[in-house]
């Protein structure tokens, strides 16, 4: 018996020596993530003085270009479901920065839309967006951005990625 444990740990330690494991920080992955986690976790920062999450912000947006829309349209257009869509929008009817009403031709249909309130937060909500991302970019040229903005639009068309990020 204790020769098969010896073999064992004997094995399983050739074993890992024999396997390569690349470097954590040779990783593209790694990098997109430590960037994209200190950029989100600033403007998460920069929004709590407004009152507002990230994914609220998120919903709010994108609601911006209408004057009303439905639940199931936002979580359609940023990749959520329904029901995170409804916890969102319960919290911003309480905040007072959306409405929402059943339909008159179906009581199963819901509308929502910002109230005036919320549509006069958004302007400064994005400036702290374009802010955030100034003081994170600012260290890259013009075309280095757009360089980067154009790389990861073709990671998304090439794998399909249709959710939006809200956190």
């Amino acid at each position: 018996m204790a020769t098969v444990s010896i073999y064992i740990i004997f094995m399983s330690k050739t074993s890992e020596a024999q396997i390569a494991v690349s470097p954590l920080k040779s990783h593209i992955g790694f990098w997109m993530r430590f960037v994209s986690n200190h950029v989100s976790q600033a403007f998460a920062r920069k929004l709590e003085q407004s009152g507002v999450t990230v994914a609220e912000w998120v919903v709010m947006r994108e609601m911006f270009g209408e004057n009303q829309t439905s639940p199931s349209s936002v979580a359609g257009q940023i990749g959520m479901t329904r029901g995170a869509i409804t916890k969102i929008v319960d919290h911003l009817l309480r905040k007072g920065l959306v409405t929402r009403r059943e339909s008159i031709g179906d009581r199963r249909y819901q509308e929502i839309a910002l109230t005036a309130a919320g549509r006069r937060l958004i302007p400064a909500l994005a400036a702290l967006a374009d802010q955030n991302d100034e003081e994170f970019f600012h260290p890259l040229t013009r075309k280095e951005r757009e360089t980067i903005l154009c790389l990861l639009k073709k990671l998304v068309q090439a794998h399909g990625l249709e959710k939006l990020p809200t956190e």
